[in-house]
């Protein structure tokens, strides 16, 4: 290159990048001034076009290249922060210095602050790049000629359009949409959904243009009408819905000045300001706008779910004649179809017969477009005089009644409007947000997840997922009930109020409409009215206290309870996020549920609790270890009951196994073991015991970044620390079997060197918390049996705080027994058992109160 022609392009570079910036601005203001969507994305498309073709004259590109916008570029709209994704069409491979020419060009689009994702091919790679690969195919469909050779991109359309393969093509779109909607849980109701890639979302419009343009039916939605395959109020519904979808983008775009496409907490307030939405009726603008963002999801996917049964019509048009299943229904290329446009007008019984006969005939595999429209259309035929007719109560009775298909009944009701229709607490609920930092879904979602999980308990393929749940099940007469309860556990969210109460009443309601048995409605109102209760026992009492468990069997009152109950408490809590649950809370919960069943069988506290069989098994496990007869006296005569009570038979045996040379060492004793990679890593330390250890040790686990999800505090009769700790590590940056060996060595020297307790940085809070703050609450009581004092505490999460509490206890002079960590997304719920120091004067406990308060303060 000689030096005018690099002068040239020097200047060319610096005059794209004084216009890139200055038309992108004027674009922004002219979209400020008036949010136009087709102005600014075609605009910036036209932005892009122009810079290229500036580049590419001033590169001297020769003759018989092409340059080709791809992708959303290609299709002529670019949001702000979209990449501009590129082809180099080549006649053949290029030699070195067309090589040189293309790369030269490529830095220098990025120097002038373009995001490019480019491909260099000839017409041929192309094509077998879109033989290999349906994204690759996907970007070629919407191929336009920017600048350079037109005959050989011509030339690319031309075998392009020849190779095409409508039914494949649309079979493979439709797989890679049901990939898609299992990475985002098969629900547009995320808390947090991504504009263009969730369920619902830009990329579901996207997927209907394609398979229109690959099958030649059309290029817009206005096409699709003409050509019969929505009507045209669907057409225009798709143009505003893309059109807002399009808003919410942009907004993001501009608000995080990147290709942001997620609706995170920390933006909805502000797209809401953005968007001219206001708070209204007691919701903030957010919650307004995310229950409009819900309603456009949920058109989204009813249109993509009728466009695609119309497609797949016109695209495999031969499939057999129609089956009659009644009067009302057909069967028609698998899929269950109204005989009659009127159907649901002549029998609006059939509102709900369509979702039985969909659970009941194998073959279906879904509506066809016309029900499903016909099916919205008449929705409100659902109103008070059709739920008061016997034989619709009975219809919807069946549905929840049936061995299969009950996930997706309900799922279709919601979507299309029959569930609020037909229930009309569900109403309320419908995309109601919730801002409790460990909800991932809107109320009605999270419903649905823990009505799917109650589901597969009862489902074979699912048995090796919950092998406990799955036997438990089987044996529970009319497992249907739970559904039922399901449905109502939190169907009164948003009321104001005890959501449990006032559900309570609603299930109550049903079951007598539904004519329920009395022992039927008594159970199901008592699940919802108690459906919080096991968790809460189980992560926030001291349950090898066997007075803790006579209470939990006092509540229960019948196995069957209890079986219904866990069934119940393990569906929601896993219904709640993915984060939420872990290894460790089943065991808390199945623990619960073993000693309470044995009380309820009538075994004594003690029996309850397994103490004589656990000291059995554990003598047992030290034998099969090696350790002769008697080798655990020395230990376990410093050891008093509540040791035995609060630890497994597994855990006993392991320190006997851990401590068995070692019961008087003046030195440290730290033993880690991994108890599964989702449980998390349990530490033992065994040492003289000492002022603020406890305080060290949360130090020491705050600083390696640890979260402490356990902790059992134990004295022994001979003055040594016995302590346990179940920890996990939230970033899960290394696997917790390379990390057991730095764990003992670092506990051991910490714990030899003398001085103050090491404070764990505090570090930064989430962005969940800083948007829904947590007020925080401490409560310090007596307990039943007035030997201890229960603490419990609710507080945002962040690193320290566990270490802040250990240090207020120890300042007072404080003994913890045990603690409870419960962490539930960005929030904590910690109970810890305590005794001694100033807990039994009024005022100082006040005065704990407040320190702790105090120190939860974020």
């Amino acid at each position: 290159m000689n030096d005018d022609s690099d002068a040239t392009q020097q200047n060319a570079i610096a005059e794209a990048r004084r216009r890139l910036a200055a038309g992108v601005r004027d674009l922004r203001a002219a979209y400020e001034a008036q949010p136009r969507t087709r102005a600014l994305l075609e605009g910036r498309a036209k932005l892009v076009d122009a810079t290229l073709v500036a580049l590419w004259s001033a590169w001297e590109m020769p003759t018989g290249v092409a340059l080709v916008a791809v992708g959303g570029y290609g299709r002529g709209e670019l949001f702000p922060h979209s990449d501009v994704d590129l082809l180099f069409l080549l006649p053949a491979p290029p030699h070195s210095l067309l090589q040189s020419k293309l790369a030269s060009l490529v830095g220098a689009l990025w120097d002038i602050g373009l995001e490019l994702g480019h491909a260099v091919r000839t017409v041929d790679e192309c094509l077998e790049a879109a033989a290999a690969d349906i994204t690759i195919q996907t970007n070629l469909l919407e191929a336009r000629l920017v600048t350079g050779d037109a005959a050989l991109f011509a030339g690319l359309v031309r075998r392009y359009e020849q190779a095409m393969n409508a039914s494949v093509f649309f079979k493979a779109k439709r797989l890679e949409q049901e990939q898609r909607y299992a990475r985002y849980n098969d629900t547009p109701y995320a808390l947090e959904p991504n504009c263009k890639e969730s369920p619902g979302g830009l990329r579901d419009l996207q997927m209907l243009g394609w398979i229109a343009r690959a099958a030649r039916l059309g290029r817009s939605w206005r096409d699709l009408a003409r050509h019969r395959l929505i009507t045209g109020t669907e057409a225009s519904d798709l143009r505003n819905i893309e059109r807002f979808l399009q808003h919410v983008r942009i907004r993001l775009h501009f608000l995080t000045g990147r290709a942001e496409d997620r609706v995170l907490f920390d933006h909805q307030e502000k797209l809401a300001r953005a968007l001219g939405i206001e708070a209204t009726g007691g919701k903030r603008a957010s919650e307004v706008f995310m229950q409009r963002y819900y309603l456009t999801a949920k058109m989204v996917t009813q249109l993509n779910t009728i466009l695609l049964q119309n497609y797949g019509s016109v695209i495999f048009p031969d499939r057999g004649a129609a089956i009659v299943i009644n009067e009302r229904f057909q069967v028609v290329r698998e899929l269950l179809d109204i005989r009659h446009e009127d159907v649901f007008e002549r029998f609006p019984a059939a509102l709900l017969e369509c979702f039985l006969l969909m659970q009941q005939r194998f073959e279906l595999k879904g509506m066809t477009a016309r029900t499903l429209r016909a099916l919205w259309l008449n929705r409100n035929r659902i109103n008070a005089e059709f739920r008061a007719e016997a034989a619709h109560r009975a219809l919807f009775l069946q549905i929840i009644q049936q061995k299969r298909g009950i996930v997706h009944a309900f799922r279709g009701m919601n979507q299309y409007g029959i569930l609020s229709r037909y229930l009309p607490a569900w109403r309320k609920i419908v995309g109601q947000m919730q801002h409790d930092l460990f909800h991932a879904y809107t109320v009605d979602q999270h419903i649905l997840m823990v009505l799917r999980n109650v589901r597969r308990f009862t489902m074979g393929e699912h048995a090796h997922e919950y092998p406990l749940m799955s036997r438990l099940v089987i044996g529970f007469e009319r497992h249907w009930l739970l559904y039922v309860a399901a449905l109502f556990h939190d169907i009164a969210k948003g009321r104001g109020g005890d959501h449990s109460r006032l559900g309570m009443q609603d299930a109550r309601e049903f079951c007598v409409q539904h004519n329920l048995s009395a022992e039927d409605t008594e159970l199901v109102v008592w699940l919802v009215q108690q459906h919080l209760a096991m968790s809460q026992f189980a992560q926030k009492e001291d349950t090898s206290d066997p007075e803790v468990i006579h209470r939990f069997a006092a509540l229960v009152g019948t196995e069957r309870r209890l079986t219904a109950l866990y069934l119940l408490t393990h569906a929601d809590i896993r219904g709640t996020s993915p984060k939420v649950w872990n290894g460790w809370k089943a065991r808390l919960l199945e623990d619960l549920f073993f000693a309470t069943q044995r009380m309820l069988r009538g075994a004594s506290p003690q029996q309850a609790l397994g103490l004589d069989d656990r000291q059995e098994d554990a003598r047992r496990m030290l034998r099969y270890h090696g350790l002769r007869p008697g080798s655990e006296d020395a230990l376990w005569a410093q050891l008093d009951p509540v040791y035995f009570m609060r630890h497994s038979a597994e855990e006993i045996a392991w320190h006997g196994r851990v401590l068995y040379f070692r019961p008087e060492s003046e030195q440290p004793v730290v033993k880690a073991r991994v108890v599964d990679e989702d449980t998390g890593i349990q530490v033992m330390v065994y040492t003289p015991d000492q002022r603020d250890l406890f305080v060290r040790l949360t130090g020491f686990f705050g600083r390696m970044g640890f979260t402490i999800v356990d902790a059992k505090i134990h004295t022994t009769r001979h003055g040594y620390a016995l302590d346990s700790f179940m920890i996990q590590d939230p970033s899960h940056t290394a696997s917790y079997r390379d990390i057991v060996t730095l764990i003992e060595h670092e506990l051991s020297e910490r714990l030899q060197r003398p001085g103050t307790p090491e404070r764990p940085s505090r570090g930064r809070l989430s962005r969940q918390v800083k948007h829904f703050p947590i007020t925080p609450e401490v409560s310090l009581r007596v307990d039943e049996a007035g030997r201890h004092y229960i603490l419990s505490l609710i507080a945002a999460d962040r690193p320290g705080l566990l270490f802040d509490v250990a240090e207020v206890l120890a300042t007072h002079g404080i003994r913890l027994h045990t603690a409870r960590i419960d962490t539930l997304g960005e929030r904590v719920e910690d109970t810890f058992l305590l005794s001694g120091g100033c807990l039994s004067q009024e005022a100082q406990l006040l005065k704990v109160e407040q320190e702790l308060l105090d120190r939860l303060q974020v």
